[in-house]
């Protein structure tokens, strides 16, 4: 999905995928769980059936779907791992797109090391803000990133709202899930894997689209930044968990 939008935001670009199947059911089943953890009086449903509408799904293609949420209900980060876990498996390429850049440092350790491996780990962020402090505090990642390898981009024709991930022409994911604090460790968002299918070439395709309408930033974030601007963003940093 993508829409315009007035200044000051210049072009809204954002994406979404469509899911049929049983991969809906699971989805639904979180949702349903979601729900009953709202109230302590809410009472949890062991049996979803009567919620869940039997179709005669046709299979269309091959490959694999799967739905994940973070959850109230455990200590468990998922949206972060998926994220890491995209880049360690990855062998040839993992590419990032996300609003807001607002990571831990086992992330970016993470994102690092794939880079230092040989593969080539891209991130594109927003050209033109709609959050000018939360901006500033995502360009305060950039330097200990590019310096480790890691390609950063930005979109130019305004804000890519988009939040994706892909690997080696084979796993994608496109989701509610901020590379940012609030989404990783403070909400409850979710997202969709989806590997060896047509939608991973699809997404691969928007990927590339995208990279024609960014800058790469990589070498002036890497070496080309004033110190004080850097000690200004660095400041940022301290806000980082409420971001």
């Amino acid at each position: 999905m993508s829409k315009s939008l007035s200044e000051p935001f210049g072009f809204w670009k954002d994406t979404g995928v469509r899911l049929e199947g049983d991969a809906v059911r699971s989805l639904t089943v979180t949702f349903l769980e979601m729900w009953n953890a709202v109230k302590d009086s809410d009472i949890d449903d062991v049996v979803f059936d009567k919620y869940l509408k039997k179709y005669n799904y046709t299979s269309r293609e091959h490959g694999y779907v799967l739905p994940y949420a973070d959850s109230p209900m455990d200590n468990e980060q998922v949206g972060e791992e998926v994220y890491m876990s995209i880049a360690e498996m990855a062998h040839d390429y993992a590419w990032y797109i996300t609003p807001y850049l607002i990571i831990t440092d086992e992330m970016a350790h993470t994102l690092s090391l794939a880079a230092k491996r040989g593969v080539d780990v891209r991130i594109i962020t927003p050209g033109i803000p709609d959050k000018k402090i939360v901006y500033s505090l995502t360009r305060s990642y950039y330097n200990a990133l590019a310096r480790n390898g890691v390609r950063i981009f930005e979109y130019t024709p305004g804000v890519c709202h988009a939040k994706m991930s892909i690997s080696d022409d084979f796993v994608a994911t496109c989701g509610t899930i901020n590379m940012d604090y609030r989404s990783l460790y403070l909400h409850f968002e979710n997202g969709c894997l989806y590997a060896d299918c047509d939608a991973v070439k699809q997404t691969k395709e928007d990927f590339e689209r995208i990279f024609e309408v960014s800058n790469e930033v990589t070498d002036y974030y890497a070496s080309g930044r004033g110190a004080f601007l850097r000690f200004s963003q660095l400041i940022l940093r301290l806000a980082a968990p409420l971001m």
